[in-house]
């Protein structure tokens, strides 16, 4: 695909559609807010709250390099990735109906089914994240890139932002655990509408091809002398795996606001509500530091944002506050997606791309399972020294993001 076939506006569109219809879906489970009290409800331990929030981000961590080896030589994505996107749905979907049929007369069946929808949710993302990437890399120019998925973004925290507000209401309207029930149901058929929407993209025909590795043992030797040999790549993968430690702390920055504060399910929503609004606003900055190539600047930018929302926990006693916090945490979010997304996409070469994006998320996925490690802290040492721990690993995340090659110089590929 040439560059002047590149970044079509029906691309451009079902892309945005995507980002906000996914979104909506999986804001109901959103790890800082609904995840924790839902576990909690049915008896779960901080542990297994973190354990859980794990699952739902970090599933896909063990299938990315695998992923990547059998799609060396894809020349199209999108059918293997409309596979993904079905059984996502079903998975999804099966969590919702497993609280309805189980509930609170066999808790632990009902955890023992969320997990399992979590694990498979998060685990066939494994496949879906190396196809998306891929696909992304070849419909779209680096520049116009950071455009379009930070006006995904935007309307994905503006999705997120009416998610929100529905689960506010099904919160107050139904009691658990039926409300938990309902909302993952009704957010699987809302998720499905972007699964559609995107699997329908004009997805070009890959020709350029790097050697095939037929063994997929000698294949993750190639990717680890890939790494050994790539030094930014090195500097990237460190940075951003430190960058998910905020996920030490956040999980359970909610369940210490309810020891702290009056926090009804209205109070829920409008946590949720405006950790998205600071997701979607932040998409304004985003897009424009994108678009000019500043992708470092926004890794700067967004993980100062995390470590001022870890320190603003240490001392949190009221909900503005709260909102504050949660509103930094969907702001930063978002800036790192944009950053890491586009500084791999730029990094790889093409007959390379599904290997390094492979590689970059595979080690950086591992930072997902960092709320378990909170967990553990939480447990036996309390939330001071969950904070500590957090902001320790958060600045040296940010001390290394300065060595991140800043790539605002470079032309737009033809």
């Amino acid at each position: 695909m040439s560059l002047q076939n590149k970044d079509t506006f029906s691309n451009h569109v079902k892309n945005v559609l995507h980002g906000f219809f996914l979104a909506v879906g999986t804001t109901v489970a959103e790890p800082a807010t609904i995840l924790p009290l839902m576990v909690s409800h049915f008896g779960g331990s901080p542990i297994l709250v973190g354990f859980f929030s794990g699952l739902l981000r970090g599933g896909a961590v063990i299938m990315q390099l695998f992923a990547a080896f059998k799609a060396q030589h894809y020349a199209r994505m999108l059918p293997y990735l409309r596979r993904v996107f079905w059984f996502r749905f079903l998975s999804w979907f099966m969590i919702g109906v497993s609280i309805m049929l189980f509930g609170e007369e066999h808790p632990t069946l009902t955890l023992w089914c969320i997990g399992i929808g979590l694990f498979l949710f998060s685990f066939s993302a494994g496949f879906g994240a190396i196809y998306f990437r891929e696909i992304v890399a070849k419909i779209f120019s680096h520049r116009f890139r950071g455009k379009t998925m930070a006006w995904r973004q935007f309307f994905a925290g503006l999705g997120a932002v009416l998610s929100g507000a529905v689960t506010a209401v099904v919160l107050e309207r139904f009691e658990p655990p039926y409300d938990f029930g309902y909302l993952f149901m009704l957010s699987a058929l809302l998720m499905g509408v972007g699964l559609i929407a995107f699997a329908t993209v004009d997805e070009p025909v890959k020709t350029h091809f790097d050697v095939k590795i037929e063994s997929f043992r000698a294949f993750l030797k190639h990717a680890l002398a890939t790494l050994k040999a790539d030094r930014q790549l090195q500097v990237q993968v460190s940075t951003f795996l430190l960058g998910y430690s905020y996920l030490i702390a956040m999980p359970f920055i909610i369940l210490d606001a309810k020891e702290r504060i009056d926090l009804t399910g209205t109070a829920v929503g409008i946590l949720i509500t405006t950790q998205m609004v600071g997701a979607m606003l932040s998409n304004l900055l985003w897009g424009r530091l994108g678009g000019a190539g500043h992708n470092r600047l926004i890794a700067n930018i967004a993980i100062s944002m995390q470590l001022s929302a870890v320190l603003l926990a240490f001392f949190a006693d009221s909900l503005p506050l709260y909102m504050l916090i949660f509103f930094l945490f969907g702001a930063a979010a978002d800036g790192n997606r944009i950053a890491s997304g586009n500084l791999i996409l730029i990094l790889a070469p093409e007959a390379k791309r599904p290997l390094y994006v492979a590689l970059q998320m595979n080690i950086v996925s591992l930072g997902m399972f960092f709320s378990i490690l909170g967990g553990f802290l939480l447990h036996y040492g309390g939330y001071s020294l969950l904070y500590a721990l957090t902001s320790t690993t958060l600045l040296g995340a940010l001390l290394l993001s300065f060595r991140l090659r800043d790539e605002y110089t470079m032309p737009n590929p033809s």
